[in-house]
């Protein structure tokens, strides 16, 4: 009798794990319905709506304003010492793949209807539940960390302005540079979480406000990068641009890796959908025009920089301020100051808008807590995901040095590329009805496309360890058989609104160099990956396969903002 008894217990266990793993499998491949972007409807509950106050300009502007920082006074610099006047090569390159990424948000910000997601929103529909998932932790977690890094930058910007003038001289380090407590462990920032505050209220308030504040701060820092390139041009040196590239090729091809990241911020476009007057003709524009205006901008510094002053001699922390200076125009160096000022304020305050409206579309999902998809009713605003993401930035900014955490940073940017231009790809195969489309002919798209990835990774991982040139070359052929089988074994439609030239080809290389840049990043960057995905996939399992519900009745309601706004 006692045999029979645990057989049963343990024939039970056996029926209770093959259920769970069923349940967990069927649910980790659901996928959300795509509708056409005309189709729109109604959430059952008041007041949970947002609206849609941006024009073309406000979007171009929340492109520029999340894309330039104080960076471009910085990284133009630190790079010439390394790569020379080449540099503008580098910049020229990371722009062009960076003009490849954005072609593929355009299609997809133009064909999906107008609501908050972006990057997760597209792979939710394309692919499954877990893999979204999986890609809004990893850009979350960038988020996060880069908000609290860039508001103790902010801070410390701020604290040396204001020692300029005497009444401020000798302000503690506590208050914005940071002082280290217990040995290191904590780096207390008072004036860091203060203005992560001033800005959450901002963005609470609503969209129109947090718009214009950014617009005002996105122009003063445009106009001063227009006067520094103006006023430099009339300094440079053209002698100073031979060698053009002392270092070689590599040098520049290695400082295209570096600069890439100083252009990611178009994609925060994408995630302004829902509040955007017209969606569907406004986010490809706003997407291409903001990075094409950084792509000039970053340019043109390069080209001051790097023909005013010989790159040898170059400065480390301030370059293009110490420039200016050495040549006895001190006042730009002050202008240089008020524009960083103004980069991090608009670089933060984007940063913050785009994670609270991530925080809504997961919500509204159920993949977290719904207390994340309350919108208040007369700011219009997710003002709980806003606070939420206001008081994560400001705990890390406030205690921590988040800068030394800067190496494990880009994973989710690179990620969400990448994906997102899988993501073309995949849903032109969907387009042609789903009887055409056949489960094998599925698989063997996907295992292209892995394979694209994989051999932009090797290719990364051998130029790294500079391993000989067969194996680089081995890695690329690799990656275009697969982008060939792409090309010639798939049928592929043209899809409505804002269409990316050159699919499959175009987002294959634009896989590739995201995983040749992710082979580039510290190795500590690899681990978080890792690390973050299993615990992504652990709160998947034990809360978001049973709360999430994808095909749920409740859609948005769009409040168009009036027509002389229009």
């Amino acid at each position: 009798m006692g045999g029979n008894e645990t057989r049963r217990n343990s024939s039970s266990a056996t029926t209770d794990t093959s259920s769970w793993s069923s349940h967990f499998w069927s649910s980790a491949s659901r996928t959300k319905p795509l509708l056409s972007p005309s189709e729109t409807g109604v959430r059952r509950s008041s007041g949970e709506e947002l609206v849609r106050r941006l024009g073309l300009l406000d979007l171009i502007l929340i492109g520029v304003g999340a894309s330039i920082g104080a960076g471009i006074f910085v990284v133009t610099g630190t790079v010439a010492r390394d790569t020379g006047p080449g540099v503008t090569i580098s910049f020229i390159l990371a722009g062009a793949s960076c003009v490849l990424n954005a072609l593929c948000y355009a299609e997809l910000a133009s064909r999906f209807p107008a609501v908050v997601g972006g990057a997760y929103l597209y792979t939710y529909t394309t692919f499954n539940e877990l893999t979204a998932f999986l890609v809004f932790s990893q850009l979350m977690l960038d988020y996060h960390i880069g908000a609290a890094s860039i508001a103790r930058s902010l801070a410390s910007y701020v604290v040396t302005t204001l020692e300029l003038f005497p009444f401020f001289k000798d302000i503690p380090n506590w208050i914005g540079n940071g002082e280290e407590f217990l040995g290191g462990a904590f780096s207390i920032n008072v004036l860091a979480p203060i203005l992560l505050t001033l800005l959450t209220i901002v963005l609470c308030r609503g969209v129109g406000e947090s718009s214009a504040v950014n617009s005002f701060m996105t122009m003063l820092k445009v106009i001063i990068v227009i006067i520094v390139i103006f006023v430099g041009a009339f300094e440079i040196d053209v002698s100073n641009w031979s060698p053009f590239a002392p270092n070689g090729v590599k040098a520049i091809l290695t400082g295209a890796t570096v600069v890439f990241f100083a252009y990611v911020g178009f994609d925060a476009v994408a995630n302004s959908a829902e509040e955007s007057k017209r969606p569907q003709r406004d986010l490809p524009i706003g997407i291409m025009g903001s990075l094409l205006i950084c792509i000039a901008l970053y340019i043109g510094v390069c080209l001051v920089i790097t023909g005013m002053v010989p790159y040898k001699f170059l400065g480390e922390d301030a370059p293009l301020a110490e420039a200016f200076t050495s040549k006895g125009l001190k006042y730009v160096s002050v202008l240089i100051s008020i524009a960083a000022i103004a980069g991090l304020t608009t670089t933060l305050l984007v940063g913050l808008y785009v994670q609270s409206r991530l925080y809504l579309g997961l919500g509204r999902d159920g993949l977290l807590p719904s207390i994340f998809a309350k919108v208040h009713p007369k700011y219009h605003t997710p003002i709980h995901s806003q606070v939420w993401v206001g008081i994560v930035a400001g705990v890390l900014a406030g205690l921590f040095n988040v800068h030394v955490l800067s190496h494990i940073l880009s994973v989710g940017t690179l990620t969400g590329y990448s994906v997102v231009s899988a993501c073309v790809v995949a849903l032109r195969w969907k387009d042609k009805t789903a009887s055409q489309v056949s489960s094998s002919s599925w698989r063997e798209g996907l295992i292209c496309l892995i394979t694209v990835a994989c051999g932009g990774l090797c290719a990364g991982l051998f130029y790294r360890v500079n391993a000989s040139f067969i194996f680089l070359i081995l890695a690329v052929v690799v990656a275009i058989i697969a982008s060939l089988a792409l090309c010639f074994r798939q049928v592929y439609a043209s899809p409505p609104g804002f269409s990316c030239p050159g699919v499959p080809a175009l987002p294959a290389v634009c896989i590739f160099f995201n995983m040749f840049l992710f082979a580039q990043l510290h190795y500590e960057a690899w681990v978080r990956f890792i690390i973050l995905s299993i615990i992504t996939i652990g709160v998947y399992a034990f809360y978001g396969q049973y709360h999430a519900d994808p095909s749920s009745e409740e859609t948005v309601i769009y409040h168009r903002a009036p027509r002389e706004d229009a």
